[in-house]
């Protein structure tokens, strides 16, 4: 009989198939290093993703990725698995390591947790790869950090409100708080090319 590829497990039918992110965990808590790698190459370019848009700048954002994915293997089998597997709770643990980078540049203002009504969401998903993402990037950047945090969280990595305000540790009324002041100011800096960004669809 022919011998499985590595990392992957056969199922009925004969056909290959990579294992669940759950299966992985249990053999690196066992020491099998190529396990993690599995799991490494995986996520390791989402979670770098998240890293760089929280930071902009690659330097601490290969630091964080590292720290994270350092983290999982020495966290091991006290990892709890479910169905979404590591990445979510990796884009937590990268959310909240980025989140203390930033605190320790600079204060964060207490204000973005005041609730404060604003106008309908839309989407920002036709941002990305647009000619003028570098200046919704620059737009972005200029944000406070707990409103950048959210911003990107939510729009440009998919997460979706309770997963943010989870990765935040703050509750979904200030998630939602914070989603609202950030649309606002991006509006205001980037001016009539807000309605050109924006895709028409609204996401709950």
């Amino acid at each position: 009989m022919k011998p499985n590829a590595p990392g992957k497990t056969e199922a009925a039918g004969g056909a290959m198939q990579e294992p669940s992110d759950a299966v992985l965990v249990q053999r690196m808590s066992g020491g099998d290093a190529d396990a993690f790698a599995l799991l490494v190459n995986r996520h390791v370019g989402a979670v770098s993703a998240v890293a760089r848009r929280l930071l902009g700048d690659d330097g601490e954002a290969e630091d964080v990725t590292q720290e994270a994915l350092l983290k999982l293997w020495r966290l091991g089998a006290g990892l709890s698995i479910d169905g979404p597997g590591v990445r979510p709770w990796l884009r937590r643990v990268v959310s909240n390591m980025a989140i203390d980078r930033i605190r320790s540049r600079r204060r964060v203002d207490v204000t973005d947790d005041v609730p404060e009504v604003a106008e309908a969401p839309r989407q920002m998903q036709a941002l990305e790869g647009n000619e003028v993402s570098v200046r919704v990037d620059v737009a972005l950047q200029a944000l406070p950090e707990r409103q950048r945090l959210a911003l990107t969280l939510f729009h440009f990595e998919g997460l979706s409100q309770m997963e943010v305000a989870a990765a935040m540790n703050v509750s979904d009324e200030a998630v939602e708080s914070l989603l609202a002041r950030a649309r606002r100011s991006l509006k205001t800096a980037l001016a009539g090319e807000w309605r050109d960004l924006l895709a028409s669809d609204e996401r709950v």
